[in-house]
């Protein structure tokens, strides 16, 4: 099976994971198409890339009947209207971070998507690195123990008006939170309840630069995380139980390091010769790219890494985070 993908923007992130689409076999993974909003630069995306078709609009690319799924690399306010387009259009879905603004979008996208039997996922693409693998087998092992205590920073020197402004859905809880989040819903586990306490700055525009955010549960286990917009931090994420540790190498969301109890363990990046890349380690997006495969090729509507319950819980999570900090989106009237 040849999956046909059409990648919706032009934008860095989208360059990124079209780079590292090049280094997956073109007898199942092929880009046919691209669109922006100005012609002019989906143009010079395909140019760049060997793309045989560009689009000036979303509308035509979900026309596209040779397309079997989009890669939406759109601002994060488009998000929910331009997945809908490409549902209705018949499209399979893999749509960056955060899935949607808020619970209730993401919930009536996820509607959308499984009224239509067609596959959707947010792509934090942590989950499919083989360090996140390692992660997984570590605490089936119960290696560390009863796990009691998780930290994990995000914090980077940011510039793009993107992140500091509100009509595009800026601020870090939506930016970098998924990944500090997901992390502690695949420790503790999703379904365990949790209280939220969160404090942080908000700029000009009232978009949050940056947020401390305590997650209590039960039994004396606790996660506690920073996200900055401002200054780097050591990006490094740890998870503490009552026989050792594990540490995630820096940069955590998209690692190739992880110490277990003292022994390290190293997964090298996919050759990444064969682009130009925006992001550290953004050859690594690939990864969630064969997961999308994988998943299609068995007809699943949904990863059992990255389900549409993880995209939902996440969602309440950030909104809450949002609220304790003050910050309100149209969209969350």
């Amino acid at each position: 099976m040849v999956l046909k993908w059409g990648i919706v923007s032009a934008g860095k992130i989208s360059n990124d994971f079209t780079c590292a689409m090049k280094n997956l076999p073109k007898d199942e993974h092929e880009v046919i198409a691209v669109a922006a909003r100005d012609k002019a630069r989906a143009d010079n995306f395909a140019k760049i890339h060997n793309i045989p078709t560009a689009y000036g609009s979303y509308e035509e690319i979900a026309a596209n009947p040779n397309i079997d799924v989009v890669y939406v690399g759109v601002i994060n306010t488009q998000h929910l209207s331009v997945c809908k387009t490409m549902l209705e259009s018949g499209k399979h879905i893999l749509c960056e971070k955060p899935l949607c603004m808020n619970y209730k979008e993401a919930e009536k996208l996820i509607k959308i998507a499984k009224s239509k039997s067609l596959f959707l996922m947010e792509a934090v693409w942590s989950r499919f690195f083989p360090v996140y693998d390692k992660l997984r087998l570590s605490l089936e092992k119960e290696e560390i123990g009863d796990v009691v205590q998780l930290t994990a920073n995000f914090g980077l020197e940011i510039y793009s008006e993107r992140v500091k402004q509100k009509q595009f859905g800026g601020g870090v809880v939506l930016d970098l939170g998924v990944y500090t989040i997901q992390l502690a819903m695949l420790v503790f586990g999703q379904n365990t309840p949790f209280e939220i306490t969160s404090v942080g700055h908000l700029n000009q525009d009232k978009v949050d630069e940056s947020c401390t955010c305590i997650i209590k549960y039960p039994k004396g286990k606790t996660a506690t995380t920073i996200l900055h917009s401002i200054v780097r931090l050591e990006n490094d994420a740890y998870i503490y139980g009552t026989k050792g540790f594990i540490k995630i190498h820096q940069p955590f969301w998209c690692p190739t390091k992880i110490t277990v109890n003292g022994e390290k363990f190293e997964y090298p990046l996919p050759d990444s010769d064969k682009g130009r890349y925006n992001y550290t380690n953004s050859a690594g997006l690939n990864f969630q790219a064969k997961e999308v495969y994988r998943c299609i090729k068995q007809g699943l509507l949904e990863s059992p890494l990255m389900s549409h319950e993880d995209s939902l819980i996440f969602a309440r999570i950030e909104d809450t985070i949002r609220s304790q900090l003050g910050v309100k989106f149209e969209v969350d009237e």
